[in-house]
């Protein structure tokens, strides 16, 4: 097996990885499937500067064939990007937890965990008139 079919396999798995978890209906995979999307897009970039094995990494007098520099530079700018990035996301998914007491992200309300939401036997849902009044407060 060559090493761009086992690199082009691993992109292919994180990417599939981090589309899944990022569908998902809870916050954690979604976090989980953002940072698998990152690190398949890092994996991207690295392959780009071409798989070399035994070839300098920088310039010296008189070779013609080096490993180009620029993909491991954008690489880091990358990792440091989606570090700050993934941050952020934790950080609003769990503010959005404490603020509704549910860590659902597809918008539909759980009756069973949500304790602002009511539901008729239809399966009509709407807010509680108790948290309507504890919001207008």
């Amino acid at each position: 097996m060559s090493m761009e079919f086992l690199i082009a396999t691993a992109i292919g798995a994180l990417t599939w990885a981090g589309i899944y978890l990022s569908l998902r209906g809870r916050t954690f995979p979604v976090v989980l499937g953002i940072a698998m999307l990152s690190y398949a897009i890092n994996l991207f970039l690295f392959a780009i500067g071409r798989l070399a094995v035994d070839r300098p990494p920088l310039f010296e007098a008189g070779v013609t064939d080096y490993t180009d520099p620029l993909p491991q530079a954008l690489v880091l700018t990358a990792i440091v990007i989606s570090f700050g990035m993934t941050a952020l996301i934790v950080v609003l998914s769990l503010r959005s937890f404490l603020e509704t007491g549910t860590d659902q992200v597809d918008g539909d309300p759980d009756p069973e965990t949500d304790p602002l939401v009511e539901c008729d036997d239809q399966g009509r849902c709407e807010v509680a008139p108790e948290a309507d009044k504890e919001a207008g407060q």
